[in-house]
């Protein structure tokens, strides 16, 4: 969910700084006043190619930064731990746009790509109205908005894993007969370099607790001096009766304590005390002195260890493996030298197996495409009825469910989905990203996500005028069903009718004057007051009369 949106130097903005809470937000104001450019700002934000001409005129730059709760955007937050720009629970996109053209990004306070930015941003926030880029114009989005209507995870993962089972085992049965059959002596050449490989890695000791070992060994024989003499000089303090050896220093003090004892009997809890730290520095003085014994400066021993150790790190640099993986990698050798001394054997296991994965996709992919019609058709009624209710009376939604090419297992299923539309009675449909009409765009994606309640996963939905070129009760119906959203989805809406504006749960109003001799826009949080006295304005215009304001409060009233 967006939190909070600050621009600045953009456009005719020189400031703002916009908090967002759940629910359904409004933006009006007058014509020109700037109220698209937050949805702009967004657009820029979720990586927009840089657009010089959106830097304020004087200014040298333009920022741009949002920031987000990922709380129930569980898709942007993994995303972001693979990417690794993961910050916790919350997000930060920031955004500069030079005067110059150039631009750059970050994620979390990291430099960013635009394309990580553009990858980001598409889990976050999703653009609806007079915009080139949108996510329901994307037939790959179209299928997986069914697919999330439907509730087919279970039966996308059955699929997918059918498919890339089949084309694992495809890829084996191809090494093994280009192997076999590709190049005479190919397979006796592999044979004979993976038996190299092998004899090579059995002559040293490349398990991970032998390696560790070897690098203690290494570590203690080539500081051996310096353990020596640490040793000689702790012994020379544990060992001996003389007056600076710590035992007899001890033994002073606890006979001094002995005498005092009389007047304080707590001492003789110290006394106690004294006496098992006697005792421990008895024990590591014996400790001492067997690793004191077992410390020699021996530099033939440290050659032989260095050469161990050299050999270690020429294999896994040959293997391209860190050391202690080297015995993984014999382990993968082997395994490999031994299916293709059973290729013969394992072709014909194979052709078993790449039918019978096929077969399990043949099936998984049925049920899937089932379900998939099953969905389409629900969700091609649903938004139908929703099309009508927003003004375009016998217009016409469908879901349209196209077979792939047979060939091999597709990880997506067996069938494409396409979103088609018939704006008006008796014209065929038409696929939704062509249609021309913007006003009907907006109107009819925001009808299939409602119709979808939202199961898209992109938490927040902004709807950019929407209501062009509607009004009445059409008007009153588009904002229902944006508040309806709003339940279940955070939706932002720049709107000039007062049917729409009345519906939201918060408002901002955008506004401009001149200063300077320059234009310049504001925007401003409006309270009660000032939402019924901008609801009058919308509803009367520029003289705004008592019977607007009594409309106005009429239409909040109704609203909530």
């Amino acid at each position: 969910m967006l939190t909070r949106l600050a621009i600045r130097d953009f456009a005719v903005v020189t400031a703002a700084e916009l908090e967002f809470g759940a629910g359904m937000t409004v933006i009006s104001g007058e014509t020109g006043a700037g109220k698209s450019l937050l949805v702009d700002a967004l657009g820029f934000l979720s990586g927009q190619r840089a657009d010089s001409g959106m830097v304020r005129h004087g200014a040298e730059r333009a920022e741009l930064h949002a920031e987000f709760d990922l709380a129930a955007a569980s898709d942007a937050s993994r995303w972001l731990q693979e990417e690794e720009f993961d910050e916790g629970d919350a997000c930060q996109l920031r955004r500069t746009l030079r005067a110059d053209g150039g631009s750059r990004a970050w994620i979390n306070g990291r430099p960013a790509t635009l394309a990580q930015l553009a990858a980001l941003a598409g889990r976050l926030v999703e653009i609806h109205g007079q915009h080139e880029h949108q996510a329901l114009l994307s037939r790959p989005s179209q299928l997986a908005l069914l697919d999330a209507c439907g509730g087919h995870d279970a039966l996308l993962a059955a699929v997918a894993g059918a498919a890339n089972r089949w084309s694992a085992l495809l890829r084996e049965r191809e090494t093994l007969m280009r192997a076999r059959e590709g190049r005479p002596g190919e397979l006796a050449e592999r044979d004979e370099w993976l038996q190299h490989q092998l004899a090579e890695l059995d002559r040293e000791p490349i398990d991970p607790a032998s390696i560790a070992e070897l690098d203690a060994a290494h570590r203690r024989q080539a500081h051996s001096t310096g353990l020596i003499t640490a040793c000689d000089a702790a012994l020379a303090q544990l060992d001996g009766d003389g007056a600076m050896a710590l035992p007899r220093r001890l033994q002073l003090l606890r006979g001094e304590l002995a005498r005092a004892q009389e007047h304080e009997p707590r001492l003789a809890d110290v006394d106690a005390m004294l006496d098992v730290a006697a005792i421990q520095i008895d024990e590591a003085g014996l400790l001492l002195e067997r690793i004191r014994a077992d410390l020699d400066v021996d530099p033939s021993q440290l050659d032989e260890l260095e050469r161990r150790l050299t050999r270690l790190h020429e294999l896994s640099r040959k293997h391209r493996v860190a050391p202690e993986n080297l015995a993984a990698q014999r382990d993968a050798l082997a395994a490999e030298l031994e299916s293709l001394r059973n290729a013969a054997v394992r072709l014909q296991a194979l052709d078993g197996e790449i039918a019978s994965a096929a077969a399990s996709w043949n099936k998984a992919a049925e049920a899937l495409g089932k379900a998939r019609a099953k969905a389409s058709k629900a969700l091609s009624k649903a938004t139908t009825a929703l099309i009508a209710e927003l003004g375009m009376g016998g217009g016409r939604f469908e879901v349209a469910l196209e077979p792939v090419e047979a060939g091999r297992p597709d990880p997506q299923g067996g069938e494409r989905a396409e979103f088609l539309v018939s704006a008006n009675a008796g014209q065929p449909p038409r696929p939704l990203r062509k249609v021309a009409s913007g006003g009907e765009l907006s109107r009819i994606s925001l009808a299939i996500e409602v119709a979808a309640l939202g199961h898209d996963a992109v938490p927040t939905m902004v709807f950019d005028e929407v209501d062009s070129g509607i009004g009445g009760a059409t008007a009153d119906i588009v904002g229902q069903k944006l508040r309806a959203l709003g339940g279940s989805r955070q939706v932002l809406c720049v709107t000039h009718l007062p049917q729409v504006a009345a519906q939201g749960h918060q408002h901002y109003r955008v506004s401009k004057a001149e200063s300077a001799g320059v234009t310049q826009s504001a925007v401003r949080l409006l309270d009660a007051a000032q939402r019924q006295e901008e609801l009058a304005r919308m509803l009367g215009g520029v003289e705004v009369s008592t019977e607007a304001r009594a409309a106005a409060k009429r239409l909040l009233r109704n609203a909530s």
